[in-house]
């Protein structure tokens, strides 16, 4: 099911952050939106969450228009994970990953098989087992990050969105995490993460939306909106590619492009 967004433009305010963007992300498919501070990536995810109004253009999920399909039925399809995400509840960690389930749950109901099943299959996805008794409020920001990510994935979206995921982790659990979005994507769930590492961008992703002032640079396969022309128009850097043992070409920032 294709999330795609033609001719888009959004406002923060008074301010235009996007401008005419077209894009159609693929299914199954690892999308990684990238760009220089302020140039619209959070906007971008925000508004594909539904949870900004574009000042004109369409955001569709599967051809549908996403405004207008109803709230449940789209916290069913797309499930979001913020930038700043914070817990303020003294919660055990299973039970935070149990609310993944509301969308899917009638008010009031218990949990379901169906329901623990998805929830403990989110857990070991992310390889929090060993915490799911302890309080969220008692963990660190590493380990807090992969249980909002479960309860995300307890909802079984579409498509997972997730604005800057990497941000907390570790470089152990930065490649965990990497890893297991692959591996999602690869299940059929579309998948997009804002990123700022040109590097992780290139390893993980299939396409990358590269944005400049909430306009596209490109978009396209990964090889080659990572190449040094776009990497110059977007960030203003020179890059070194560098092969990896499995034959991927790996961006490296060397400079500023120089006036």
């Amino acid at each position: 099911m294709e999330l795609s967004v033609t001719d888009l433009a959004v406002s923060l305010g008074k301010r235009r952050v996007l401008h005419g963007l077209d894009a159609a992300l693929r299914p199954g498919k690892v999308t990684a939106i990238l760009g220089p501070n302020g140039s619209g990536k959070s906007t971008l995810v925000r508004t594909l969450a539904g949870l900004l109004d574009p000042d004109a253009g369409q955001v569709k999920l599967g051809g549908r228009l996403l405004a207008r399909l109803e709230p449940r039925e789209r916290a069913r399809r797309i499930g979001y994970l913020p930038q700043d995400a914070t817990v303020h509840w003294d919660l055990r960690v299973a039970d935070l990953v149990a609310l993944g389930r509301l969308p899917h749950r009638a008010p009031f109901a218990g949990l379901s098989a169906e329901d623990r099943a998805a929830i403990d299959a989110a857990i070991d996805a992310t390889a929090i087992g060993p915490l799911a008794d302890r309080l969220v409020t008692q963990l660190s920001g590493g380990e807090r990050a992969r249980v909002l990510l479960a309860r995300v994935l307890a909802g079984q979206p579409q498509w997972l969105l997730a604005d800057e995921p990497l941000a907390s982790l570790d470089p152990v659990h930065q490649l965990d995490l990497l890893d297991r979005l692959r591996a999602l994507a690869a299940g059929g769930m579309g998948v997009v993460i804002v990123l700022h590492d040109l590097v992780q961008a290139a390893r993980a992703a299939d396409d990358v939306l590269l944005l400049r002032d909430g306009r596209t640079v490109t978009f396209g396969p990964a090889a080659t909106a990572l190449a040094h022309q776009p990497l110059r128009d977007a960030f203003g850097v020179e890059v070194m590619v560098i092969g990896d043992d499995q034959g991927r070409l790996l961006p490296v920032p060397i400079g500023r492009v120089k006036e």
